[in-house]
């Protein structure tokens, strides 16, 4: 008597995972080193990224107060995105308006090699 052993083998497919596109980080960093106690206007702060070429869509609010109520160093406030590793210098910072007295910005350049930078701006 014979007995046969069928056997079957089932490949698993392996998805590699996804490549993920090469990134800088910046952080920002606001804060004040002056006594603004008495300042009732309102100020608005956004981010900003952008090459030549493009603005990479952070132009968004990321702080809405009193002026009175930007927080000193020991209480800043820290804000991280991230924009595509290419070859081109970005310009990056804050845009802050006040109400009824205008608008103004902090900005620095991030080097086409930079992986990673602090943009830190004590308010003024």
């Amino acid at each position: 008597m014979a007995i046969g052993v069928i056997a079957s083998c089932k490949k698993e497919k392996h998805n590699p995972a996804p490549v993920l596109a090469a990134t800088r980080r910046i952080r920002f960093i606001l804060y004040t080193n002056k006594d603004f106690s008495t300042v009732e206007d309102s100020i608005t702060f956004s981010l900003h990224i952008a090459n030549k070429n493009r603005a990479f869509g952070f132009d968004s609010v990321v702080a809405r107060m009193k002026v009175k109520d930007i927080p000193h160093k020991v209480n800043e406030l820290v804000f991280e995105r991230t924009a595509p590793l290419d070859t081109t210098v970005l310009t990056a910072g804050f845009y802050y308006t006040i109400k009824n007295v205008g608008m103004s910005w902090h900005l620095d350049t991030v080097g086409s090699n930079e992986r990673f930078k602090v943009i830190e701006y004590p308010f003024e």
